[in-house]
């Protein structure tokens, strides 16, 4: 019987030397918060909870969970994580509505499901890979986060590493965008995959006037050229419109909108991110329509080491060909906690077959990043 004894978080930054650049904004340090569940057996869950933005997200993350979750979740007892996931939906519902905080509070559910979900697999000596049925353990990955500023400095950096896939930011204006998609693309070998993501810079206007300089470069995927709150008849006009496949995923936060794209078929890539909606539980429901739709699910994830770990067991679980992000700036948060994940098959993420995520976070390597919420 699983029985929740205790709930602990922890909110790490790492600062950064040069920020990460979006369209929107930037990132002068690499932020993460973790999510440890313990139960009356002693079996410890480990999950995090997306926390990028705003730049005091982390704190108000971690103050949710202490004040509103714990005290829902402290002697509860798990049957299943989809009945806990549900339970916590119900008893936020009104919170969510009244504070008009459904992202944050969405996060934080999706953080303990990740921990549910590890403690669960543990118990049952499964890994989580495996438990959603997944058949390898040896998946493909990009190098994400590339900035505007001297990418082809990362991208080297990036192949030396085995990468064979490249995302670049753009949305800084034609002229940059296009010297560096270029850029970029004379750097990598021809059959090197190349991404772009706008983080919704444009209106629909712009979005099909700007990609239409891009399509002679064999861009993979543009990635949410407008606000993912678009109208569906936006998201239709623009694949009308272009010739470079679309993904966008990681800002839809209901399964009625990621059923709408399914259903019309306005993207080729499908981007849920598992720490910021819907953990498990929903993440993989999502992904069977994904597969059924002849879709690619790619995990989005720019975040700390567990919600990595956690979206490389999804995509294993999808049997599918899509790709794993991964930042590939520096980031300890990161690079500290995956363990030999990425050093066992280079340009690969190798999963292992140990129980539930199958990584227990070295929380002395990165004490240093700890910071008080």
């Amino acid at each position: 019987m699983n029985v929740i004894k205790k709930i602990e978080v922890f909110v790490y930054r790492y600062p950064l030397d040069k920020p990460v650049i979006t369209s929107f904004g930037l990132m002068s340090n690499r932020p993460m918060v973790l999510i440890k569940i313990l139960d009356k057996d002693g079996i410890e869950g480990w999950g995090e909870v997306w926390c990028n933005f705003p730049l005091t997200g982390a704190e108000h993350r971690a103050r949710l969970i202490e004040s509103v979750f714990s005290p829902l979740l402290i002697n509860y007892q798990i049957n299943s994580a989809e009945q806990t996931y549900d339970y916590l939906i119900q008893k936020t519902n009104i919170l969510s509505i009244q504070s008009g905080e459904p992202g944050p509070i969405s996060q934080c559910i999706a953080g303990i499901d990740i921990a549910i979900n590890d403690l669960i697999a543990k118990k049952e000596s499964v890994s989580l890979w495996k438990k959603f049925g997944g058949e390898n353990k040896i998946l493909p990955i990009y190098a994400s986060g590339i900035n505007p500023t001297d990418p082809i400095v990362t991208v080297e950096k990036a192949l030396k590493e085995k990468y064979k896939s490249f995302k670049l930011k753009i949305g800084f204006g034609l002229k940059q965008d296009l010297e560096n998609i270029k850029g970029i693309r004379n750097t990598i070998p021809e059959d090197y995959f190349l991404m772009v993501d706008a983080n919704q810079a444009w209106n629909l206007n712009e979005a099909i006037e700007n990609t239409k300089h891009f399509e002679n470069f064999n861009l993979n995927w543009l990635e949410e050229p407008i606000p993912a709150d678009s109208s569906l008849e936006d998201w239709k006009q623009l694949s009308k419109n272009i010739s470079i496949p679309l993904a966008a995923g990681e800002n839809f936060c209901s399964h009625i909108q990621f059923s709408l794209h399914l259903k019309n078929k306005t993207l080729e890539f499908i981007q849920p991110d598992v720490a910021k909606w819907g953990g498990f539980t929903q993440i993989s429901k999502i992904i069977k329509n994904i597969v059924k739709k002849h879709l690619t699910y790619c995990p989005h994830f720019l975040g700390g080491g567990i919600g990595l770990i956690a979206s490389a067991h999804l995509l294993s679980a999808s049997n599918s060909n899509g790709i794993l992000e991964v930042d590939i700036n520096e980031n300890p948060l990161r690079s500290d906690v995956v363990g030999d994940m990425f050093d066992t098959n280079k340009g690969y993420a190798t999963l292992n077959e140990l129980p539930g995520l199958g990584y227990e976070p070295d929380l002395k390597s990165i004490k240093k990043y700890l910071v008080a919420h």
